[in-house]
């Protein structure tokens, strides 16, 4: 077991350079008890419901608004679906890296599927296939009512977290 308490998320201690043992309900407490999220995080009302270390997968609230994300339909504009979609499936990655690595996005694939409307939406994010050097990953994004919005697919590259901190 980790000696970190669960609910101390310092930036020091969310990601770190040797895995971490800790179980899903402590990754989840760990976001949830974030003081500081990225600002793009911000934007998309970005919220994690679940985590599965086992199943390499995560659930992830998002709740945008029209003055922060809306294009001229009062629909959320594709680019910040595609964020949506990104953060799933990069998280999906860092939790799967033990929390060692960040996987910045390569390339990306968006299909979609029917506009996302501003409020509560969900996003799930998993790894395909975790490499030494590349990852594969999949997201979907769907709205109140449980119908699918968008898919990406990304190809990724695991990056340890310790090559970026300051």
């Amino acid at each position: 077991m980790s000696d970190i308490a669960p609910n101390d998320v310092t930036p020091s201690n969310v990601a770190s350079d040797t895995p971490q043992t800790l179980t899903d309900e402590a990754i989840l407490a760990r976001f949830l008890a974030s003081k500081n999220p990225p600002g793009s995080a911000r934007t998309l009302g970005f919220r994690m419901l679940s985590v599965s270390q086992a199943e390499r997968r995560v659930e992830i609230a998002f709740e945008p608004s029209v003055e922060a994300v809306g294009n001229p339909m009062g629909q959320v504009q594709g680019g910040f679906v595609c964020a949506m979609l990104d953060e799933c499936m990069s998280v999906a990655g860092m939790i799967t890296s033990g929390m060692t690595c960040v996987v910045p996005t390569l390339e990306m694939k968006t299909s979609f599927l029917r506009p996302a409307l501003p409020g509560p939406l969900k996003g799930v994010g998993w790894v395909v296939r975790w490499g030494k050097t590349v990852c594969f990953l999949e997201g979907e994004l769907y709205d109140p009512e449980g119908r699918l919005l968008a898919k990406a697919s990304a190809t990724a590259i695991p990056t340890p977290f310790s090559k970026f901190k300051k």
